[in-house]
């Protein structure tokens, strides 16, 4: 099955190439890359289906000095550092300047288009620190004129206690979490609750805490993990009926990839898309070829920003590929589910 044709991201991908590989704009990382590519990206790379030239460079991301990824076009402005979770192995890092804050303004028309309110509290039930996601949820807050509030949430602590079978342990950390939360949420106004599959689960579980977020929250995010088409449709008709579920698929690498509004003929309850400027999902199967339309296939990323250039990247999830809405050249992801090993590593989602 092949690709639609994407004239004008091919355009952005060829501007890109001079970007990440002249010799005053270029980061450190690729432009120490060049030589060994065998290529020249920038006269041999057309468009997008050129991606796949590129190694998949993703696990050096664990250790690459994360100055080596700025952009030295971009040497003057400030830059943060961001973790993954860790699921796969330590942690990769990317770098950051105002490329995540553009994204959260697109992402954030495409919640509200779902029925996430444009004004309002936010309560993020989810990991700080060095992730993402923290980050992105703030803003998601403040472009509302709303007050955010979060708890102390550990993922990779979660994961080490289940992986050396710890179990009762991470399900004290569990409650501890959402005590924190039932804290916030008797006292304090919440419009927006964004957490995990496994925390809305356990939420559920817990009758005080179930009514305070029934009662009073007008709309749910669901992000960090997979979930199950079962698991979804509970949570959306039984649980919260009341209020607007809405699922967002993406990880520190590429961002985020909002549930697109439902059209007429859906076969799916929550189909993810990812920006249409800058990156591109494709689904394929063990040879790299993409999949048929309702088909599965592993996820293969390609990220083509000024701040950060990540091309055909193989994630841990697979999922159903869903045809563009009309007029559109970006694919739907549906029924997204994570490898429970890779390479012989083991994939332990935890809470996030």
């Amino acid at each position: 099955m092949s690709l639609i044709d994407d004239p004008e991201f091919d355009s952005h991908v060829v501007k890109l190439m001079a970007w990440h590989f002249g010799a005053e704009t270029g980061s450190p990382f690729w432009l120490g890359k060049l030589a060994g590519l065998g290529f020249d990206p920038v006269t041999d790379v057309r468009g997008l289906a050129d991606l796949t030239r590129f190694p998949d460079v993703s696990a050096e991301l664990r250790s690459v000095p994360a100055q080596d990824l700025i952009p030295r076009g971009l040497s003057d402005r400030p830059f943060r550092v961001y973790d993954s979770g860790g699921t796969t192995g330590s942690p990769k890092r990317i770098v950051d300047s105002g490329y995540r804050s553009l994204v959260t303004e697109w992402a954030r028309e495409r919640l509200i288009a779902n029925g996430v309110p444009a004004d309002g509290n936010w309560l993020h039930l989810g990991p700080g620190g060095p992730h993402v996601i923290g980050f992105d949820t703030a803003r998601y807050a403040a472009l509302g004129g709303g007050v955010f509030y979060t708890v102390d949430l550990d993922p990779r602590w979660v994961k080490r206690l289940l992986s050396q079978g710890r179990g009762e342990e991470s399900e004290a950390y569990v409650q501890h979490l959402l005590d924190q939360a039932e804290t916030i949420l008797e006292s304090q106004e919440i419009a927006v609750l964004n957490t995990t599959p496994p925390l809305l689960e356990a939420i559920c579980a817990r009758p005080r805490l179930y009514e305070l977020v029934r009662s009073g929250v007008r709309a749910i995010i669901w992000a960090g993990t997979s979930i199950s088409r079962e698991t979804l449709t509970q949570l959306d008709d039984v649980f919260f009926p009341a209020a607007s579920v809405v699922g967002v698929y993406g990880n520190s690498l590429m961002g985020v990839a909002p549930q697109r509004s439902g059209r007429p003929g859906d076969a799916h309850r929550c189909v993810f898309e990812p920006y249409p400027e800058t990156t591109r999902l494709h689904l394929v199967d063990e040879d790299g070829t993409p999949v048929a339309y309702g088909e599965r296939g592993r996820v293969r990323l390609h990220l083509v920003s000024e701040e950060m250039f990540l091309p055909n990247v193989l994630e841990r999830d697979t999922a159903i590929r869903v045809e563009p809405g009309e007029g559109s050249t970006v694919d739907g992801l549906a029924d997204v589910q994570t490898y429970r090993s890779l390479d012989d590593v083991a994939i332990i989602e935890g809470v996030y």
